[in-house]
């Protein structure tokens, strides 16, 4: 893992010693300079999972991409620096029917520093949590959008956010630790399967200090953290290749297929 290249990529300059300080930073640093952002699936390209195409997509190529992709590049950078950390799977809940059980599809961390576990998730999409969570059960803690906390039921736990003053569940997961071959076949599902929601839909995220944007399909979204939300539609290939990489600061030249992808969104049905 070529650390120089990580901290350029992200605008990190400060200390690289096993710290809570310096986990603050590198997540603070890493969700407002590599977005979340589906384009292989949506313009069928493959997703792979290797950190030599992690580095060479979401580093060289000044790329972003899902849950997977980010958190083993983290999971990399991390373990290289001195943290004890781990890979877990978790449910996903946002956005879902109270009733509805999906498979474990997400990929947060697990990071142990002095006597204390952490869950650290730069890849989440809209609700990406932008600061390092103390796994500590039914806590207010903020961060610098959202507050987080966790519920605890035996070994479960489950994140939740206080969103317009209202905590919504995102994901519950436990600490059994997960290796790289084991997101393989859940990455190849999402990345492939034609029901996929990373198939079908374009969906991209990223945060400012002061604000989430957030793009599913053709709809825009700004979220400030003080303010009513704004969305638009937008309303061409152009427009929309211009979003992604003014808004999103994604490097388009290497996507092929790419416009004829963006342009099946401004289809009639």
């Amino acid at each position: 893992m070529q650390l120089d290249a990580y901290f350029s990529r992200i605008g990190y300059s400060g200390a690289r010693t096993a710290t809570l300080e310096v986990l603050r930073a590198i997540v603070a640093r890493h969700v407002q300079a590599i977005p979340f952002e589906n384009l292989n699936p949506f313009t069928q390209l493959p997703v792979r999972l290797d950190l030599q195409s992690l580095e060479n997509k979401l580093i060289h190529q000044r790329r972003g991409g899902y849950c997977f992709e980010q958190n083993m590049l983290l999971w990399s950078v991390l373990q290289q620096l001195g943290f004890a950390v781990d890979g877990l799977a978790a449910r996903v809940s946002w956005n879902t029917p109270p009733d509805t059980t999906l498979p474990r599809t997400h990929m947060p961390l697990h990071v142990r520093l002095d006597g204390e576990s952490h869950i650290v998730d730069v890849a989440f999409g809209g609700m990406t949590p932008t600061g390092v969570l103390r796994l500590a059960s039914d806590i207010e803690q903020p961060t610098p959008h959202e507050p987080f906390r966790f519920l605890q039921d035996g070994t479960l736990f489950t994140m939740q956010a206080r969103v317009r003053e209202q905590w919504r569940p995102l994901y519950a997961f436990n600490l059994q630790p997960q290796l790289p071959v084991d997101y393989e076949p859940v990455n190849w599902y999402l990345s492939t399967h034609p029901q996929s929601r990373f198939v079908v839909n374009l969906i991209v995220a990223r945060c400012d200090e002061d604000r989430r944007h957030a793009l599913f399909n053709r709809e825009l979204a700004v979220h400030p953290l003080h303010g009513e939300s704004q969305r638009r539609m937008l309303e061409s290939p152009d427009e929309l290749r211009q979003v992604l990489s003014d808004v999103f600061l994604i490097d388009l030249r290497r996507i092929p297929q790419l416009d004829a992808a963006l342009a099946r969104l401004f289809e009639a049905p």
